[in-house]
């Protein structure tokens, strides 16, 4: 039997990457999916190419009343939902005297805030319901230590880390195990933009940080978005069911706590 089957699930940021590969991931183990993503035009696309029980749900994390409506018509159309993939996230790097507000905000609203209140809601929807769900945030390598031009993200994604573990000790109670991944680097389109930052304040040529990324990586390679989906899968099942409050490093042996 498949391990999510007659399960219905939310994934943020779905439409392409990380989202993407675990959605694809959950149809195939018997889920329904709602690829939830401010990008709705690319997440319907998504949806037809992973099958009959995916589907898009305009979603933007930054705006309360869009993720009220988004949990409401995952509700409508699945009759609730009983795992969340907190899935969205901006990346954005500078030097500490570099660093804007503008940046600050953008990456809080949605890496943090985003998280936060998407959980709440979530949340909120699995207690009504009674549903003895599963919530996982997606953390980094990056929110286990700092690092010089990266100060923001890191930030952001140390508090993921800090929310798994509040959250998670405090809907255990009802019965909803909350728990989160951090990646190390990932390969996927983003990192061309990622390369092209590190370029700009380290002086190397395009292609050159993210080669040396990929080669200091303990199993000799950037991760690739499968790479992730078996812990996602066992998170989202009942395999994982007296799991509270972890986060889970899959990053070829980047860090280890």
């Amino acid at each position: 039997m498949n391990r999510l089957e007659g399960k219905s699930a939310l994934i943020t940021g779905a439409a392409r990457g990380i989202g993407y590969a675990f959605a694809e991931a959950y149809h195939r183990e018997g889920a329904t999916v709602a690829l939830g993503d401010i990008d709705v035009i690319r997440a319907q696309k998504s949806a037809q190419e992973i099958g009959p029980r995916a589907y898009a749900v305009e979603m933007d994390v930054t705006n309360d009343a869009s993720i009220e409506a988004a949990v409401k018509a995952v509700e409508e159309n699945a009759g609730g939902i009983d795992i969340l993939v907190n899935n969205a996230a901006l990346f954005d790097l500078a030097p500490i005297t570099e660093i804007t507000r503008e940046s600050y905000e953008r990456l809080f609203s949605i890496n943090v805030a985003g998280v936060l209140f998407t959980m709440q809601a979530v949340a909120r929807s699995m207690i009504a319901q009674k549903r003895h769900g599963k919530i996982i945030n997606m953390a980094s390598q990056a929110g286990r230590r700092g690092e010089p031009l990266v100060a923001i993200y890191c930030a952001t994604k140390a508090a993921v880390i800090s929310l798994t573990q509040s959250a998670g000790l405090n809907l255990i109670e009802h019965g909803i195990n909350v728990n989160a991944i951090a990646p190390g680097v990932v390969d996927g389109e983003h990192w061309d933009g990622v390369d092209a930052l590190f370029a700009k304040y380290e002086n190397r040529p395009l292609g050159e940080k993210k080669r040396l990324v990929g080669e200091s990586v303990p199993y000799g390679r950037m991760g690739r978005a499968e790479d992730l989906v078996g812990m996602a899968i066992f998170l989202a099942s009942a395999e994982s069911d007296y799991v509270v409050a972890q986060t889970y490093n899959v990053d070829g042996g980047n860090w280890m706590s």
